[in-house]
């Protein structure tokens, strides 16, 4: 789990790309200050695995299904990369709860200056906004902002001058690809409230949408 709370802007020093996989090295100082094979960083938002370290930076290998699904497969050397390590409990959550799966991937519509931030319009799928409310949590490239307006095909967010220039969303242009998480906890209410269970396994809740209208929520 992370928190959206991007600790540092590494840079893809190489890319070992497969027949239809890829190996990241990038490099890194604050994010491999205490690294272990084995542990996950984030990157893009991404939860990736550490399979070689050293004091500048770590490997981490990328499947098919990961390349398909992500912008990672879109990153060169020389690109900057949001890096965060995974959450410890006894750290604060400064962010909400990142899972580092990426449901599905944005584009960049519109930038708009208002005064000190950057509103930002993101295109989205129908299948992750229906999980996106405004003044909700979403994840930007493993970047946790709050949703400003939900709109007909996408959303919006607004950016302060310390997130852009602390991460690679300061960076990006209009018609580039971000990587988009939508709040686990809502995933989570939607099973509840459908009902939704696989086969042969009994409803975990007698909950429903017209439980709780019937019930004044």
């Amino acid at each position: 789990m992370f928190t959206g709370i991007v600790e540092e802007l590494g840079v893809m020093r190489a890319i070992r790309r497969g027949a239809r996989s890829a190996q990241l090295i990038i490099e890194a100082k604050k994010v491999v200050e205490d690294v272990k094979l084995g542990d996950s960083i984030a990157v893009n938002g991404v939860c990736l695995t550490v399979v070689e370290y050293d004091g500048r930076g770590f490997t981490a290998d990328v499947m098919a299904e990961t390349l398909q699904r992500t912008s990672l497969s879109e990153l060169q050397p020389g690109h900057r990369v949001n890096l965060e390590r995974a959450l410890r409990l006894s750290d604060r959550l400064g962010g909400h709860i990142v899972s580092g799966h990426v449901d599905a991937v944005g584009i960049i519509r519109k930038q708009t200056r208002v005064d000190i931030a950057v509103v930002t319009e993101i295109s989205a799928p129908p299948e992750l906004l229906r999980y996106v409310i405004p003044k909700g949590s979403i994840a930007i490239d493993g970047i946790s902002l709050t949703v400003v307006d939900v709109l007909e095909q996408g959303f919006t967010v607004s950016l302060i001058p310390h997130t852009a220039g602390l991460t690679t969303l300061g960076l990006k242009k209009s018609g580039e690809k971000v990587n988009l998480e939508a709040d686990v906890i809502g995933k989570y209410v939607e099973r509840l409230l459908t009902g939704r269970v696989p086969s042969g396994e009994k409803p975990l809740s007698r909950i429903s949408r017209e439980f709780l209208l019937e019930k004044g929520y």
